[in-house]
């Protein structure tokens, strides 16, 4: 291999990327600035639960579906029971997933929450208690997508798992029948 050359991983899907993070950042900026410069608590409210809404079902439905692979619902069932439903791809596909993309997915989805947890403690400091209510529904559904989103993975990851040893008992015993000659 020619040392000119050198192997770097791009994101696979950097406007899916740019969207997964546009709408975090427009929630949180929007919140920060207009808390600071304009006092209509209305306005703040309404924007910033919005673009928290548009940032959800971003994350829930599109980014979290195209940058690790995964998609998680929560349906009712008759007995008034919360099931959690989980899609992910098959484990040769998850493997396949570009680790740039799954890094930005992870660490934006944290992070997002731990900057809405900052910004609670700086309201309860400042004793806003209705910017506390703005703070406590991003934070809500932040939080959602954490859980939806790391029950799929740990579900995927079993998948994978589940995968890889019918892999290799399907290969030991092909092995073994080739040695013994069993047909």
């Amino acid at each position: 291999m020619d040392q000119r050359q050198v192997v770097s991983e791009n994101y696979a899907n950097p406007i899916t990327c740019f969207f997964h993070v546009l709408f975090k950042a427009a929630s949180l900026a929007f919140y920060i600035l207009f808390s600071l410069f304009v006092k209509s608590f209305v306005i703040i409210f309404v924007i910033t639960v919005l673009l928290a809404a548009l940032d959800f079902w971003v994350v829930k439905n599109v980014s979290g579906r195209i940058l690790v692979g995964l998609r998680w619902w929560n349906e009712i069932d008759d007995e008034g029971n919360s099931v959690w439903k989980f899609e992910c791809l098959d484990g040769e596909s998850l493997a396949r997933m570009n680790k740039k993309d799954s890094w930005l997915f992870w660490w934006t989805l944290y992070l997002t929450a731990a900057a809405w947890i900052v910004l609670g403690i700086f309201s309860l400091i400042r004793l806003e208690a209705d910017y506390l209510l703005v703070v406590g529904v991003c934070l809500s559904l932040s939080i959602a997508n954490i859980v939806g989103f790391t029950k799929c993975n740990k579900d995927a990851k079993k998948n994978i798992q589940a995968f890889a040893q019918n892999a290799l008992a399907s290969r030991v015993t092909s092995s073994l029948q080739s040695a013994f000659g069993v047909i």
